[in-house]
């Protein structure tokens, strides 16, 4: 194999213990006049994980941009969607974000957005290019029209969220994109003719032309050997792939560890960080395995039962320990909040339609928000203003009671030292 795209493990070997995770700060603490602050309490919290834990947002556009039809229900869903992420997906599919051709939905997208970056989150659009959600305008102009318009678009959205959004599945799907059947739309025929590596650059340089800093991703559902053969095929075109995205919608079942584990060191070889950019866990039955293309699976009611909700809060529980365990792994995205609005209207919230939690929710806020996060936590200083902080990579907040506060970032795993120094109050 090319050494373009092949590495060494190069510390991606899987560590249940979160090893790579942890930081074990000594931080020498100084006053505002500079002298170290010895033999004082202070108070050191947790602010921020340097890990993406994502959901969706697409439940909270309406509220915020002050037009949902249940505000209440919306806040409550608002509530818990902010107890436990840092970052959010918002929905960019062109058909909707664009149903009539030159009335894109620019300013509610960019309100919502703000709302979320006000709030601290990492903010990610979804997707730039994608042969499903078309516009029914672009269906029979040519294909050089179609891919003029494409570029137009790319770059349109990409520059009227710079600063806002800087992370984007550039492109979903191509794998299948070429040979996509199952819907009428005008970006098939142009993959088919330019092909899926030339779609890619295409979806890649539009974008960074535009935002040279953005994040882009390559995203797909397709596990197998196919998605790994187009990612070499693209590293050998010399295109830059800032992230992996891996899809991970297991209503037919959790795939447990082993194949977690396996899929994440197929994919890790590249030395690309990774993002579970679409995850599902249902709380019902789960849907039988005959099925194919998940979007066959029609029923009337797909409810969610107390069995599986037990069920799902264990397999949320052990997929997101078995993700954190892989160093190549940087970003997870739950798709979905609540049963309401749910893909395929399964039972794969982590809210039930009601608006209520599902064990499912508690179990991984006491993850994100517990086993793996410090607490408010009183530490003395020794002689030399020292004190030792231990905790998960992310951002701190150091308070002197009656000196002040500063902030601390663990930002390496690991043993290290820092010092900081508390400003004039």
């Amino acid at each position: 194999m090319s050494s373009l795209f092949s590495a060494p493990d190069g510390g991606r070997t899987p560590d249940p213990a979160l090893a790579h995770r942890r930081a074990d700060v000594t931080v020498t603490l100084h006053g505002p006049d500079g002298v170290p602050l010895a033999h004082h309490d202070v108070v050191v919290r947790q602010t921020r994980h340097a890990f993406l834990f994502g959901c969706i947002g697409f439940d909270l556009v309406d509220l915020a941009n002050g037009t949902s039809p249940d505000p209440e229900y919306d806040g409550r869903l608002a509530d818990a969607w902010f107890d436990v992420f840092n970052q959010t997906t918002l929905p960019f599919y062109w058909g909707t974000f664009e149903p009539q051709r030159g009335a894109p939905r620019t300013e509610q997208l960019l309100r919502a957005a703000r709302w979320f970056a006000a709030r601290g989150v990492v903010v990610k659009g979804h997707p730039l290019v994608w042969h499903t959600v078309q516009p029914d305008w672009l269906l029979g102009l040519p294909d050089a029209e179609v891919e003029r318009l494409q570029r137009e678009r790319i770059r349109r959205d990409v520059a009227a969220f710079r600063g806002v959004i800087d992370t984007w599945d550039a492109i979903n799907e191509v794998v299948i994109m070429p040979v996509f059947t199952a819907q009428e739309n005008a970006i098939t025929p142009l993959a088919r003719r330019r092909g899926r590596v030339e779609m890619i650059r295409m979806a890649f340089e539009e974008a960074r032309a535009e935002n040279p800093g953005a994040t882009l991703l390559l995203n797909d559902f397709d596990m197998s050997t196919a998605y790994e053969c187009l990612i070499e095929a693209v590293l050998e075109a010399g295109i830059r792939i800032d992230r992996l995205g891996l899809q991970s919608h297991m209503h037919q079942g959790y795939w447990g560890e082993e194949k977690t584990l396996e899929i994440l060191d197929r994919f890790a070889r590249y030395n690309i960080p990774i993002h579970l950019t679409e995850t599902t866990l249902l709380s019902g039955d789960v849907m039988p395995a005959h099925i194919e293309d998940l979007n066959d699976w029609q029923v009337e009611s797909w409810p969610s039962t107390p069995e599986g909700e037990e069920r799902q809060a264990d397999e949320v529980e052990r997929h997101h320990r078995t993700l954190l365990s892989h160093p190549a792994v940087e970003a997870t995205t739950y798709w979905g909040l609540s049963d309401r609005g749910m893909w395929l209207n399964a039972p794969g919230g982590l809210l039930r339609a009601d608006g209520s939690p599902k064990p499912a929710f508690a179990r991984l806020r006491e993850l994100v928000k517990g086993e793996w996060w410090l607490a408010p936590t009183t530490l003395r200083t020794d002689a030399e203003g020292r004190i030792r902080v231990e905790g998960f990579l992310g951002d701190y907040e150091v308070e002197a009671p009656d000196a002040g506060t500063t902030a601390l970032t663990l930002a390496t795993p690991g043993r290290s030292a820092a010092a900081v120094t508390l400003p004039p109050r």
